[in-house]
């Protein structure tokens, strides 16, 4: 007698997210499709660490801005510990560079909190397939992202003086390195981002987060 197929369960989601209106938000979509069940909600990421070891979920919501460890963070550990858990980050900032710094932690996706009513289950159900899914409007933003540039830690120490208006004089003074030395980085630093002067360079670098100005 052959035994009958077995119907696999529902996907099983865990909610890390601060704001409890959200929380339950979440909670009432997701418990409303038949195929999934939130299983455990937390509202900061250390709670979210220790409940998705404890609970094993199929995919966890993560929110980015949390007390504390951030879901950037909580999503690192996650990861660490559990290399095949599946971590979709929610978040309400949608630069392209908050998208790939969740993507590089792990998450295998990322979903802005104003499009979540139309995108959500949709997003779920892939990355509980095993698929590593982006909206359009995340991937587009993602695609705006300039190059990457790979300045090395003295380069990114000479160029943080210049933007206090240093001159390489007073660089090479601050660096205890010759002023010949600091030519060498600013130059290295100019082809680097494509730029001609030291104005451009300082505010190319703000734009590409590598500097601040505060």
């Amino acid at each position: 007698m052959n035994k009958p197929a077995s119907v696999p369960g529902p996907i099983r989601v865990l909610c890390v997210e601060d704001h409890a209106v959200v929380r339950e938000g979440l909670e009432l979509i997701l418990n409303n499709h038949a195929d999934m069940q939130v299983v455990g909600a937390a509202a900061t990421g250390e709670e979210g660490v220790i409940l998705h070891r404890q609970l094993k979920p199929s995919i966890t919501l993560m929110d980015v801005e949390l007390p504390g460890m951030s879901g950037v963070e909580a999503t690192r550990a996650i990861l660490r510990e559990s290399p095949l858990a599946r971590v979709i980050v929610l978040s309400m900032h949608s630069s392209a560079d908050n998208i790939a710094q969740a993507l590089e932690a792990g998450a295998a996706s990322y979903l802005l909190k104003d499009t979540i009513s139309r995108s959500l289950i949709e997003v779920i159900r892939e990355v509980h397939a095993g698929h590593r899914r982006l909206p359009e409007d995340v991937a587009r933003r993602l695609a705006e992202r300039p190059p990457q540039v790979d300045l090395t830690p003295r380069e990114v120490e000479v160029l943080a003086l210049i933007a206090k208006g240093h001159s390489n004089k007073q660089v090479a003074s601050a660096l205890v390195i010759s002023a010949e030395t600091v030519h060498a980085h600013v130059r290295n630093v100019f082809m680097k981002l494509d730029v001609s002067d030291r104005t451009s360079a300082v505010m190319e670098a703000v734009r590409r987060g590598l500097i601040s100005m505060r």
